[in-house]
């Protein structure tokens, strides 16, 4: 399999290339953590073909726990009885919960697809769309969730910038929410 990495890190697609690179990086950080055991095993299946059934066989043998971004990998694994640790769900779980009312704070980066919304992103890559928000590009502003919504290419915050009317109150739990002022 370190050969299959190798062989993509050596494409002459530069995607490809790029992330062959990236995932041998990635294998040498965890390679010289002390807190993860990792082996490099020189194993072929050479009657098995594709790459994931080679990885499969791998796990089974090894009693190994598989680590993938792969879904499909994932869900074979998994019904093989391998462990499995999917990185996209960790990182899904991992994510702060965001509810409507509460104030974040984010940098505007780009213009919107509708006038005046402004876009900017959360530490863990959420895209958050501030109505009247691009009058503020490149500033970072507090603004307040009228929205979130979960797509299949992720999660989108809508959210809409301050006006003069609205007011922070600190609730107990110390989250900010607004309130307008009557």
């Amino acid at each position: 399999m370190l050969r299959e990495l190798q062989a993509i890190a050596d494409s002459t697609d530069p995607l490809k290339r790029a992330r062959g690179r990236r995932g041998l990086s990635v294998l040498e950080r965890l390679h010289s953590l002390e807190e993860a055991e990792t082996r490099v095993v020189d194993e072929d299946y050479p009657r098995i073909k594709e790459v994931d059934q080679k990885l499969v066989a791998m796990g089974k043998s090894k009693s190994a726990t598989i680590v993938t971004t792969d879904f499909n990998l994932a869900k074979v694994a998994e019904l093989q009885g391998i462990n499995v640790l999917n990185v996209n769900e960790l990182s899904q779980a991992l994510r702060p919960v965001v509810l409507p009312g509460e104030e974040i704070r984010v940098t505007i980066q780009k213009e919107g697809k509708e006038p005046g919304q402004g876009v900017g992103y959360l530490e863990d890559g959420t895209m958050v769309v501030v109505e009247e928000g691009s009058v503020h590009m490149g500033e970072s502003i507090r603004s307040l969730v009228t929205s979130v919504l979960q797509t299949s290419a992720g999660r989108m915050i809508f959210t809409r910038s301050p006006n003069d009317g609205d007011l922070l109150d600190q609730p107990k739990e110390g989250r900010k929410v607004w309130r307008r002022e009557s």
